[in-house]
C-alpha cells in the first residue's frame, strides 16, 4: 500500500508558490522499492486549481501533498503522464480526501494537465 512517511514542510513565496523546505517522499509499495523523493527546494503551487473554484477546491487542501508529488512528476517528466496523474490519485486516496474530490481533481489533470507532456 503507498504511504507517506514524513510530513511536508513548506514556504510560502509570492503568488501562491511555496517551497519544499525540506525533502519529502510517497512510497507506491509496501517494500518500498518504489519511491518519489521531492528535493528540498522544489518550488509548487500546490494544487493548480482555478480561482473560481478555490470554495470548493482550495490550492492547499488535504490532498496538497499529492499535488506536490504531481508538480514534481509533472515538471521532471518522470513518469508518463497517465502514471503521474494515477499516482496523484493514489496520494489522494492515502491522505483521505473524499472521493468525490479526488475524482473531480483526478479528470481534471487527465483532461487539462500539461507539465512537460504537451504545449
Amino acid at each position: 500500500m503507498s504511504k507517506f512517511t514524513t510530513p511536508a514542510i513548506l514556504e510560502m513565496l509570492a503568488h501562491y508558490n511555496w517551497r519544499v523546505h525540506e525533502p519529502f517522499a510517497f512510497y507506491l509499495s509496501d517494500d518500498n522499492s518504489d519511491v518519489i523523493e521531492v528535493p528540498a527546494g522544489f518550488v509548487t503551487d500546490l494544487a493548480t486549481v482555478p480561482r473560481i473554484f478555490w470554495i470548493l477546491l482550495p490550492p492547499d487542501g488535504k490532498y496538497a501533498k499529492a499535488a506536490i508529488i504531481h508538480d514534481y512528476l509533472y515538471d521532471n517528466a518522470l513518469r508518463t503522464k497517465q502514471e503521474a496523474d494515477r499516482i496523484f490519485l493514489d496520494g489522494m486516496t492515502v491522505l483521505g480526501v473524499p472521493k468525490w474530490k479526488r475524482t473531480v481533481m483526478y479528470w481534471a489533470v487527465r483532461l487539462f494537465g500539461r507539465g512537460r507532456y504537451g504545449n
